[in-house]
């Protein structure tokens, strides 16, 4: 499905591999998916709206990956998301929801919070730099710990 945005690069960090307990991690992870969209795109709406509606979106979380037909984005059908579940917040906002998210029950390990400040919070920091705004949605409670979807849409020049 062509929607105007590319798939360039993911990165995945799985809070399991970090933690000496099985059960600490709670179930959560960091699923990172950088998509490129063109200088000409829509609004910050149509673009939430080409989010969604990209391959790279389809990912259950149950262990099949990215299903290109799929209907489900985690444990939530595609048909009930849409762009405005999002509501634009700050950088610091972003930040303070997402550690809120990451550490609100124990201290994070180093390798874990080095892993989390490259591919999490210093992109936040670049994108803010030269953004409109952040985007945030919260799309439900998952395993008593949270679920979030971030989408930073950073539109440069």
């Amino acid at each position: 499905m062509d929607n105007g945005l590319a798939h360039e690069e993911s990165a995945f960090i799985n809070f399991r591999r970090c933690v000496p307990d099985p059960k600490e991690h709670g179930f959560r992870w960091v699923d990172i998916k950088q998509l490129r969209f063109s200088a000409e795109s829509v609004d910050d709406r149509g673009l939430l709206a080409a989010l969604i509606g990209h391959e790279q979106f389809r990912d259950d979380y149950a262990g099949g990956g990215v299903l290109p037909d799929g209907h489900r984005h985690g444990p939530y059908w595609l048909r009930l998301i849409t762009p405005d579940l999002y509501e634009p917040i700050s950088q610091e906002n972003a930040v303070q929801i997402l550690r809120e998210w990451v550490d609100p029950l124990w201290d994070v390990p180093t390798e874990l919070e080095a892993d989390l400040q490259q591919e999490v919070f210093a992109r936040l920091e670049v994108l803010t730099e030269a953004v409109d705004h952040v985007t945030f949605g919260l799309d439900g409670r998952w395993s008593g710990r949270g679920k979030a979807t971030v989408a930073a849409l950073d539109r440069v020049g």
